[in-house]
């Protein structure tokens, strides 16, 4: 599903809530203030919004939230750079820019009915939340759900405690694996692609949504392939340098792709000649 809105003037936000996930990583949830724009906003699992601090520039966050209660937007934010470090000192109350929604979100009209695996790595799980709570929310719409999240270190597990609510869900499984898992780490320690065989991962109809570091996703999308998944039911979600959003500034030229207007959701065939080559 592709969208980008017709009218360039960012909406008004309102910061309902600032939740702080580690020592660096902090989710805002957001109302829209305007009235009549504000009402028609709507959303796809996987699309992004830009993120407008007044006076300081504009980022890309990807939205976390479930489209069933648009009113609230949650983003999910690691502060690495100075639009996000402004966003960080933000409080309830506080209100920002928001333009969006864009991009091409995860298609999960047609997954319905079908098994669905997601696989993330670090801070790229973000634009996987959306799906998990949309199939959750709608349960009876789909097969089974298996979770796969994998870590550098054991600290930069994000919402430990979702991960445990939603492994409680009905026909749902939860894998979290650390490179390096620290004392008290209850999971598998080694790479997330290792656990392929335990998930006893089922490639006849399923359907699987990656993101996370690209190397990661390569090596989950052949692993996949291998255990009889269908290239095209391999969905990757892809981050790049996005500034304009609607693929004319060219900072996320992607080979003859653009991440924010063709993307970030792509199939595998799409991406599999550009991953792992130089330049791209």
């Amino acid at each position: 599903m592709h969208s980008s809105p017709t009218d360039p003037t960012p909406l008004t936000a309102e910061v309902v809530e600032r939740i702080d996930e580690t020592n660096d990583v902090f989710t805002l949830r957001l109302r829209i203030a305007d009235g009549h724009r504000g009402s028609a906003y709507r959303f796809h699992p996987g699309q992004f919004n830009l993120l407008y601090l007044y006076g300081v520039g504009e980022v890309p966050i990807s939205i976390v939230s479930d489209r069933r209660d648009p009113a609230l937007l949650d983003h999910t934010i690691r502060n690495v750079g100075r639009v996000t470090a402004g966003l960080a000192r933000l409080r309830a109350g506080d209100h920002i820019g928001l333009r969006g929604p864009f991009g091409r979100g995860w298609p999960l009209r047609a997954a319905e009915g079908r098994d669905i695996v997601i696989v993330t790595g670090g801070l790229g799980c973000a634009p996987s939340v959306a799906v998990i709570r949309h199939v959750l929310r709608r349960r009876e719409r789909y097969g089974r759900l298996t979770i796969m999240q994998g870590v550098k270190h054991a600290d930069d597990l994000l919402w430990r405690s979702q991960y445990e609510a939603w492994a409680s869900a009905p026909d749902t499984q939860v894998f979290l694996a650390a490179d390096q898992a620290g004392p008290g780490w209850p999971w598998h320690r080694g790479l997330v692609t290792s656990l392929f065989d335990e998930a006893e991962l089922r490639g006849d109809g399923s359907v699987a949504m990656l993101c996370g570091p690209e190397p990661m996703m390569r090596a989950a999308a052949e692993g996949l392939l291998a255990r009889s998944f269908d290239a095209g039911d391999l969905w990757l979600s892809m981050e790049r340098n996005m500034q304009c959003a609607v693929g004319r500034c060219g900072h996320c030229q992607f080979g003859a792709l653009f991440v924010c207007r063709d993307g970030p959701v792509f199939s595998y065939p799409e991406l599999r000649p550009l991953l792992g080559s130089r330049g791209f």
